[in-house]
């Protein structure tokens, strides 16, 4: 499971007050958190109330480069503001994330491909988040023919059929579940699959059981990424365990210190040995 961090948000009012006041402590204790909490990556997000966003952008990169080299995906809609930022992280940065509208997706596709990036795209068009897994998988479908035609390899492009509050859709997790089962064989190579996690519980009581109890149905039904909170050990150990039980990883007595040793930045960090 490819686990991107999802703490350095400006939804979180610790972080929005970290970058209005540019404390870059708190940043760079999230950056070390997380990766000690076995983040492969950072989701970077700067918030809606920045009144100047992408110098927000410029800001966060910078304080968390000063502490790691991690890979970082950038979470903004707008196309203007990645193509400022993409190119300046070099090889494997992670834009998020474009919707399935051909002509932002076009763009997209093609600024990813452009700079060795990978892309997040989400199963949303004009008409907003599907009703159903039919048509999830059919745009999909549209994502996979438009990363093809734009030379974006199906390795580096992550299809995200959007999860919603369990509390306000109650059919839609199982629907997700059914389109990452179909997604997954939608080429001879598949693209990964990704999830926003923490959306499922959003105002919800016991979020973290519900987290925990969807990720590992999910990494059954073929999610290989997603969106989360690596600082709870619990939904890091729930979704490693699956992954031993999905044949992913072969057993052994110390099977969660053997997945962090092997997949965990913050510890190969303290082996001498950065990984992005």
């Amino acid at each position: 499971m490819y686990i991107i961090g999802e703490r350095i948000n400006g939804m979180f009012k610790r972080v929005r007050a970290a970058i209005e006041e540019q404390n870059k402590s708190v940043i760079q204790e999230l950056v070390r958190a997380q990766l000690e909490g076995a983040a492969n990556a950072l989701d970077v997000n700067v918030g809606p109330a920045q009144v100047d966003p992408l110098e927000a952008m410029h800001w966060l990169i910078d304080t968390i480069r000063e502490v790691s080299d991690v890979t970082l995906c950038i979470d903004n809609p707008k196309y203007e503001i990645q193509k400022e930022v993409i190119p300046r992280l070099g090889p494997r940065a992670i834009i998020n994330s474009s919707k399935a509208d051909e002509e932002a997706l076009e763009k997209f596709v093609a600024l990813a491909a452009e700079n060795d990036a990978r892309l997040i795209a989400l199963t949303i068009d004009k008409k907003g988040v599907p009703a159903d897994v039919e048509r999830r998988v059919e745009l999909g479908a549209f994502i996979v023919v438009k990363a093809m035609e734009g030379g974006l390899p199906m390795d580096h492009l992550y299809i995200d059929p959007i999860i919603l509050p369990v509390n306000v859709a109650p059919k839609q997790p199982q629907f997700v579940l059914e389109a990452l089962r179909q997604l997954r064989i939608l080429s001879d190579t598949p693209p990964h699959l990704n999830l926003g996690l923490s959306n499922l519980s959003q105002g919800c009581a016991n979020r973290p059981l519900i987290n925990r109890s969807y990720l590992v149905m999910a990494v059954l039904a073929g999610l290989d990424a997603a969106i989360m909170d690596p600082l709870d050990k619990d939904l890091v150990d729930a979704m490693i365990t699956a992954e031993l039980l999905t044949e992913k990883m072969i057993y052994c007595d110390s099977y969660l210190e053997a997945y962090r040793m092997t997949n965990c930045v913050g510890v190969q960090d303290r082996m001498g040995c950065m990984r992005r």
